[in-house]
């Protein structure tokens, strides 16, 4: 009986150990994030939520194809500059068969340094070199698979 009692301990300071250490670390994540504006007036792209830190960034909207204001071209071209108005970087988001009346989700992670707002424009092709965008982030199943396979190397 005091074995399992011991063993119920081990669990149970594994188990809080983990929760406490993905609470402070997504805390401290999200706590770098600030907001960057954006320089355009496009009214068909809606951007929901636009964070970066020194490194990376993430961009969530939509973009819907009216019939009143169509959308006359295949790409979303989104610019990222610095405080100084610095171009970083070229990212394009394929709208070719986005349909009258329909709405398309845009999500998007990238990797620059400093940026401080972006530019969204309505392009017919690529014209620049785009920049690689991040993984999406870890789903909860993913990071429990992660942490069950580390337990169990160092086990």
């Amino acid at each position: 009986m005091k074995r399992v009692k011991t063993l119920a301990l081990y669990v149970l300071a594994v188990v809080g150990f983990f929760l406490l250490s993905e609470l402070l670390i997504n805390a401290s994540l999200e706590s770098e994030y600030r907001k960057i504006g954006r320089r355009d007036d496009i009214k068909q792209v809606t951007i929901a939520q636009a964070e970066a830190t020194r490194v990376n960034g993430r961009i969530k909207g939509n973009v819907v194809n009216s019939k009143d204001n169509p959308i006359n071209g295949k790409y979303l071209k989104f610019d990222f500059y610095t405080s100084r108005d610095v171009n970083m970087g070229t990212k394009y988001i394929d709208i070719s068969n986005l349909e009258a009346d329909k709405m398309q989700e845009i999500e998007m992670h990238f990797k620059l340094e400093n940026i401080s707002y972006f530019n969204v424009s309505v392009v017919d092709e690529k014209t620049e070199k785009e920049i690689e965008l991040l993984p999406h982030d870890l789903t909860q199943t993913e990071i429990l698979v992660g942490t069950i396979v580390t337990l169990l190397i160092l086990w």
